[in-house]
């Protein structure tokens, strides 16, 4: 096997033109990327996207129907899972209910060969528990064990081999909301304490971006964007990644005016809105049809009969349909006249709504021009993208808001 390349030095996991065929179904569509070694890095994408396969084959479940995956420098194509250097942590976490949490976290190395000596054993498996913060659980029974302390016996039956890679097939999905939460936060740190890869397979964008330093966006089996958690949260290259990463508003018009950084818009009803074309976009041809996307967020509201409280490009009356308390947030659906429903998420310190807005209220509603991101309306001509748009109201809320 050669040399890996200088540029590959601090890489754990390449994929090099991957396809995965099941039949007539194209699973993932000629994937090539490559993942940081030590980094935490996700897989995130609707049902049927690619995510699960893509990890499958990493793990060694699937072989790829034509291409290479690399993993720490050496091709694994052909080579069998548990001759692989990674661990896999499943959704159902597959614990062994007759055998205690050492036991249970003992059990890769009692099936190692040459076997360690039973002293060995015993020291890591203390050693892995006290990781996970659950040293002094060892004798215990697995089904004594809460929710999350469960999920950390699995996590630390899959670390004690010390793979290079260890694999999370939406480990946190079968969780309430708080604990899942929590293990968000204990995952990062576990992450950066035993300093190796962690790859993760989630729908969940809430999970991806709180616990990622790398998140690959798929579709259709194939990459959509791949980036770090703020640059797809405000720079995305499209408008299924503003879509699916957070909630926007979305606006379709025809191009107008462009140049490389700017577009203006005219939507149907002869408004014209400008945007600007996010960093590494695509370029906006005069006449195109185009979406214009702003984030719930940078949507200014105020009373109708109020004082001007703040200054923008765009301002239009709206009445609140719906509202949403969030606590240190309130989320507001407001109806226009000219642009539709559009969601607002406004601060409760947010001057202008002391005490907030009920349904029926007359407001006022406003964002500015750098606020709205220009893409292309059909971004399938680019074959790095995806096969297929997703499904989003042509001038409304992104119906992949959550």
């Amino acid at each position: 096997m050669p040399a890996q390349s200088d540029n590959l030095q601090h890489v754990d996991i390449e994929f090099r033109v991957v396809t995965k065929r099941f039949g007539d179904i194209v699973a993932v569509d000629e994937v090539s990327l490559t993942v940081d070694r030590g980094s935490f890095f996700s897989f995130l994408g609707p049902s049927g996207c690619g995510k699960t396969t893509s990890l499958r084959l990493i793990a060694g479940f699937e072989q790829p129907t034509v291409g290479v995956i690399m993993i720490g420098g050496q091709s694994v194509v052909g080579v069998p899972p548990y001759k692989r250097p990674v661990n896999m942590v499943f959704q159902q976490y597959a614990l062994f209910p007759h055998l205690t949490v050492a036991d249970n976290v003992g059990y890769g190395l009692r099936q190692l060969k040459p076997r360690p000596g039973t002293g060995e054993i015993a020291k890591r498996v203390d050693e892995t528990l006290e990781l996970v913060r659950l040293d002094g659980f060892g004798p215990r029974r697995t089904w004594e064990l809460s929710g999350g302390q469960q999920q950390r016996v699995a996590l630390a039956r899959a670390l004690i081999n010390r793979p290079t890679v260890l694999l999370l097939d939406e480990p946190l999905a079968a969780l309430d909301r708080k604990l899942r939460q929590e293990m968000q936060i204990e995952l990062q740190t576990l992450q950066r304490d035993v300093g190796i890869t962690f790859v993760l397979v989630t729908h969940d964008q809430e999970e991806a971006l709180s616990m990622s330093d790398t998140i690959c966006i798929m579709l259709d089996g194939r990459i959509v964007q791949t980036g770090g958690p703020r640059e797809l949260y405000d720079e995305p290259l499209n408008h299924y990644v503003a879509g699916f990463v957070g909630k926007s508003n979305f606006f379709g018009g025809v191009v107008v005016e462009t140049n490389k950084e700017n577009a203006t818009v005219k939507l149907a009803g002869g408004r014209v809105l400008s945007g600007r074309i996010p960093r590494g976009g695509t370029a906006l041809d005069r006449g195109r049809a185009a979406k214009l996307a702003v984030r719930p967020e940078l949507v200014h509201i105020a009373a109708a009969n109020g004082k001007a409280v703040f200054s923008t490009d765009l301002e239009t009356p709206a009445r609140v349909k719906n509202r949403i308390f969030l606590g240190q947030q309130t989320e507001y659906l407001v109806e226009t006249d000219e642009f539709g429903d559009i969601l607002v998420l406004a601060s409760k310190h947010a001057e202008g709504i002391s005490g907030g807005f009920s349904p029926g209220d007359v407001v006022r509603i406003g964002w500015d021009d750098t606020s709205a991101l220009a893409f292309e309306e059909d971004f399938q001509r680019d074959r790095s993208t995806v096969a297929a748009a997703p499904e989003i109201q042509p001038d409304g809320i992104s119906t992949l808001g959550d």
